[in-house]
């Protein structure tokens, strides 16, 4: 496969010249498709740079010159053709504001080289050095993509992110079809458009905060409540989350209450995107005792596991590392330990083992429970 001059690759900033280039495509292709973004000081990532690439023929459209949506969504959000990526969630997060329901049809390289056997997780240089034989340079990786104009080396690079996509995804629907598992790959892919769709936080973002595990309900529900305050605001402002509200400043808040506005003001100095508004509606919300309907929304947070679910706990993870040797599939993508971990605690089947897990898993692992319950 020959490889294209950074020049020769055309640089598309008017809606006709990208409407020509998708016009040689026939209706069922499968389009390579990468992006370039930066998500430095924000919330959302900011798409800088879209490559596309089909049949030998590239293209770089650069979304900042114009109002891209319409035309991609034509082609791309409708219709039989397939959608080539490579660990596809961070870009289709940055396509979600012109696709915000993903494309019609994807095909995920990544999750692909898990089902046939590759491991999980594989980086895009790695699967195009073991699949066509090719090492491809990553000097550009931190590049500032927003630039204008992008130097000759961006643009090689970020051709090449989709030159190969079309070859690695020739072997791998092969080899999916060989194993009998293109339906499972597709569903995965489905997942993945679904997550990437997602407008709002985690729900219960406390959770994820063990060390505040042994803490009274009423703790517990504050600290939830000035997460998703956090979750909110960071969106709305465009901004991230710790620019808000540092992890260690919001266990520190609600461990040790502040008992003036002047002394949360002089607490939460330094946080970059905490103005006088946002000051004044957190400090109200941490002096606002917590209700039987807000403590009864708050999930616990996971304590250490007694020693029941601990051991239910190893015999699950054997059980899917034994399945998963069987199968060959990377334990992670079969059932990863966190998902295991969850289901011990809510005793409730989990959403990522719907589908075609279900049908694999199910019965030997609701056997496991420590109560002997099956979860439906």
């Amino acid at each position: 496969m020959s490889v294209p001059e950074a020049a020769a690759t055309p640089w598309i900033d008017r809606r006709d010249a990208l409407e020509a280039w998708l016009a040689h495509l026939p209706a069922d292709a499968a389009l390579g498709v990468d992006t370039e973004f930066m998500r430095r000081n924000t919330f959302h990532p900011q798409l800088a740079l879209l490559q596309l690439g089909w049949s030998g023929r590239y293209a770089l459209v650069d979304p900042l010159a114009f109002d891209i949506a319409d035309t991609l969504r034509a082609r791309v959000a409708e219709g039989p053709m397939v959608t080539v990526m490579h660990s596809a969630g961070e870009d289709l997060e940055a396509l979600a504001p012109l696709l915000p329901q993903g494309p019609a049809t994807l095909f995920d390289t990544q999750i692909a080289a898990a089902f046939v056997g590759m491991g999980l997780g594989l980086s895009y240089r790695a699967l195009v050095a073991e699949l066509v034989g090719v090492e491809l340079d990553k000097g550009e990786t931190r590049s500032d993509w927003l630039q204008r104009p992008l130097t000759e080396s961006q643009r090689l690079y970020a051709t090449l992110d989709v030159v190969y996509l079309e070859p690695v995804h020739a072997q791998l629907a092969a080899r999916l079809a060989e194993r009998g598992r293109t339906a499972w790959h597709a569903e995965d892919c489905e997942r993945l458009k679904r997550r990437a769709d997602v407008h709002e936080g985690d729900p219960q973002p406390q959770r994820g905060f063990r060390a505040a595990a042994d803490w009274s309900r009423a703790r517990q529900a504050l600290l939830r409540r000035i997460l998703l305050w956090r979750d909110r605001s960071a969106r709305t402002l465009d901004r991230p989350r710790s620019w808000l509200l540092e992890d260690a400043l919001a266990l520190s808040l609600v461990q040790d209450l502040p008992r003036s506005l002047a002394e949360f003001e002089q607490r939460s100095r330094g946080q970059r995107a905490l103005r006088s508004a946002q000051r004044a509606e957190l400090f109200e919300l941490l002096a606002r005792t917590p209700d039987a309907d807000e403590l009864a929304a708050t999930a616990p947070i996971p304590a250490s596991m007694p020693g029941p679910a601990k051991k239910a706990l190893a015999a699950m993870k054997e059980a899917v590392d034994r399945l998963a040797g069987e199968l060959d599939l990377p334990p992670g993508l079969l059932c990863p330990r966190k998902v295991l971990e969850e289901y011990l605690t809510t005793g409730e089947w989990p959403e990522f083992l719907e589908g075609w897990r279900r049908g694999v898993l199910h019965e030997r692992l609701s056997t496991l429970l420590p109560d002997a319950t099956v979860a439906m």
